[in-house]
């Protein structure tokens, strides 16, 4: 029918909407100038006026060929698996549907007055199988109200095989180094009837070091798991966040001398949002965490005797936001971005002793 004031037009990915479009015409200007077409303006509108007492619930895998993928260092190479019979790297480990694999390898800040034999890098690669999930429950809601459930967030599949070598420098500003080598977006479209819901999704990877220049290493972790993340909205709470993530890891290999500690990551931040307005951010950060510590003895004589113990840990840290445009759900406003809630887990991969004399 012709458009109306007050139509609510949802519209998948476009020209001139390239994150999708959900707004309430407010006003007819005219036609085109070919006469083809209608203009309007308009205002953003809430999902509830068009999925009213609807309800939807699913994820979308993310197709990896799909992705805007846009490399921000040297050393980076994208790939990914479509189909199951893919393969690559020299072992040619099969990937999942829809894997998307980036492998990194690039140079970090040494330590000052490292010897070249410490400079310090990281390697490896991360494989990724994100979805993103979406859910609404208008029962009970009228014409306007808000929903009384709804859900927006990602979960997936994560495995990382990577290492740290050397002695990486000490923190800047008192912050840990973070470099980000790869930025990928995606808008998947989540059909429910007749209405195009769009999901905009960002990633950002990265590695982050934390060390205090003293520590030299060379350590390597294989880690696998999957993680969700998101809002999740009741009537009886509000909105709330939800951190979950389940990671083992096993190390490959394993070498710390010298006093001291090192924390690296190698992580991805991500931002999930609805037709161009952001929701919810989400930062995953699985690591590798060194320590060692020494003693010395020595006596007139000139002999002497050192030990000293190090331990290696892996690790994931899981926190985000959600943002007040949230509200697009047609739920109340909060006034402030409430923080999902920390996940912080922990566990030894291996440890040792020295000693010398």
């Amino acid at each position: 029918h012709p458009v109306a004031v007050g139509d609510v037009i949802a519209s998948a990915p476009a020209p001139g909407a390239p994150d999708g479009l959900l707004a309430k015409v407010t006003d007819i200007v005219g036609t085109t100038e070919d006469g083809s077409g209608t203009t309007v303006q308009t205002e953003p509108a809430e999902l509830n006026s068009v999925l009213g007492e609807g309800k939807a619930d699913g994820t979308v895998p993310v197709d990896p060929s799909t992705m805007d993928i846009d490399p921000l260092v040297q050393g980076v190479k994208v790939s990914w698996a479509k189909t199951g019979d893919l393969t690559f790297g020299p072992q040619g480990a099969k990937l999942p549907l829809g894997s998307l694999r980036i492998d990194v390898g690039a140079a970090v800040e040494t330590a000052a007055g490292a010897p070249a034999s410490a400079a310090a890098s990281v390697h490896g690669f991360v494989q990724l199988a994100p979805e993103v999930a979406f859910s609404y429950d208008g029962s009970g809601a009228g014409t306007g109200a808000a929903p009384g459930g709804a859900f927006l967030g990602l979960t997936g599949d994560w495995a990382s095989k990577w290492s740290l070598k050397g002695r990486a420098a000490g923190t800047t500003d008192g912050k840990p180094v973070r470099v980000p080598f790869a930025e990928l977006h995606a808008d998947p479209v989540i059909q429910v009837g007749p209405v195009p819901i769009v999901v905009n999704l960002d990633l950002v990877c990265y590695f982050q070091v934390n060390a205090d220049g003293r520590v030299t290493v060379d350590v390597e972790q294989d880690l696998k798991g999957d993680f969700r993340v998101g809002g999740n909205f009741t009537w009886a709470k509000g909105w709330t966040g939800v951190s979950e993530s389940k990671m083992t890891g096993e190390p490959l290999k394993a070498t710390v001398t010298a006093t001291g500690k090192v924390k690296a990551a190698l992580g991805a931040e991500a931002t999930i949002g609805l037709y161009g307005t952001v929701g919810v951010t989400a930062d995953l950060a699985p690591y590798l965490r060194a320590e060692a510590d020494a003693t010395a003895e020595g006596s007139a004589n000139g002999t002497g005797s050192a030990k000293g113990a190090w331990a290696l840990y892996g690790g994931v840290d899981l926190t985000g936001t959600l943002n007040i445009q949230l509200s697009i759900f047609g739920t109340p406003i909060f006034q402030k971005k409430i923080p999902l809630g920390a996940l912080h887990e922990e566990w030894l991969l291996t440890k040792g002793e020295a000693a010398t004399a």
